[in-house]
């Protein structure tokens, strides 16, 4: 594991249209060789898109030793965002390597060939979120796997794009110059001391992975603490307020997903 502090959390029950998916990264299971490559790879699903509506594939948390490889492979179904929690490293994208440290976000589009290494002494633990694609959630759907889509599918296979951001400095991005799905945002956010702000998923879902500090999230039913490590996702019509405790910034990382024909009127 990195050396940073990671706090587990207790889970939430999911309940239909008032449950939280609540996760952390502790216990994580030891993958061998990862796309193709030698070594081991420290792994854990922190959501999956069985739970949720947006067209999320699932949500995870990785993690490699010094010299540690994610090898190169192919993405034709499923778009993907890397946040880098620790750690340095390379991203290869289209076999070009990239400079990755805390904070950086890779947003991989479909076609694009990608990779990682860690280049450091110590452990690189990342984020990752893969989204389906629209023409893959229509596949789906036509074999009676998903619930069909609201809006049509377009084809997108192969785009070829990727792109790099630095999300510390630039605190938000749009995925839209990449990704062809329906993922709106990205970002970092913090409460400040003893504050609360509240997430609402109408018309969209949303997911929290705390980076720093400590704090609470309640649905007005069930509450469960908040630490680095911890990640929460709301799944449609799921509301939550998230607090910080008394002398802590909480900050966390945020990504915003929109549901296919379930937008508000605005």
């Amino acid at each position: 594991m990195s050396e940073t502090a990671y706090v587990p959390a207790p889970a939430l029950a999911l309940t239909p249209g008032t449950g939280l998916i609540v996760g952390d990264v502790s216990g994580p299971a030891q993958i061998h060789g990862v796309h193709g490559t030698t070594g081991v790879t420290q792994w854990k699903a922190l959501a999956s898109g069985a739970d949720l509506r947006g067209g999320w594939e699932a949500v995870e948390w990785a993690c490699v030793p010094p010299g540690g490889v994610s090898g190169e492979h192919l993405h034709t179904r499923t778009e993907e965002v890397y946040f880098v929690l620790s750690g340095t490293g390379e991203i290869y994208l289209d076999g070009t390597a990239h400079p990755i440290g805390p904070g950086s976000l890779i947003l991989t589009g479909l076609g694009t060939v990608h990779g990682l290494r860690n280049t450091g002494g110590t452990d690189l633990a990342w984020l990752v979120i893969e989204m389906r694609s629209p023409h893959f959630s229509a596949a789906l759907a036509a074999d009676g796997l998903t619930a069909p889509p609201s809006t049509p599918a377009k084809e997108e296979f192969p785009v070829h794009t990727a792109r790099l951001h630095d999300l510390r400095a630039e605190r938000s991005v749009s995925p839209s110059d990449v990704f062809t799905g329906p993922m709106r945002s990205i970002s970092l956010r913090a409460v400040d001391p003893a504050a609360t702000t509240e997430l609402s998923a109408d018309g969209c879902e949303h997911m929290v992975f705390v980076l720093s500090g400590t704090g609470w999230v309640e649905n007005g039913t069930d509450t469960a603490e908040l630490g680095p490590g911890t990640a929460v996702t709301l799944p449609l019509g799921v509301r939550a307020r998230i607090g910080a405790d008394r002398g802590q910034i909480l900050e966390f990382f945020h990504a915003e997903v929109a549901v296919a024909g379930r937008e508000p009127a605005r």
